[in-house]
């Protein structure tokens, strides 16, 4: 998975985008359940950080595997992107 945010001054919060290829799923019942999993670990993140910051974040995902790692597993990661983006 790759993040690319940007500071967004204009809003009061921050907005966040999940994009999953055909390419790494052809089935579209798939890719979506890779989204909702991480909008959800998204969700949840933010509701109890109390950041200042306001962002636009991208997450785009890039291996097939993500659909069958642990919740976990994709929490770490998904978490550690929204540091990275300073949230």
């Amino acid at each position: 998975m790759m993040a690319k945010y940007v500071t967004n001054d204009k809003r009061e919060l921050s907005r966040f985008a999940v994009v999953v290829s055909k390419k790494v799923y052809k089935s579209a019942v798939k890719r979506n359940r890779i989204r909702r999993r991480i909008y959800e670990i998204i969700r949840l993140y933010i509701a109890k950080s109390n950041s200042e910051k306001v962002v636009d974040v991208m997450i785009s995902v890039y291996s097939p595997e993500v659909l069958d790692l642990s919740s976990s597993k994709l929490e770490k990661e998904v978490v550690g992107l929204l540091k990275q983006a300073g949230l």
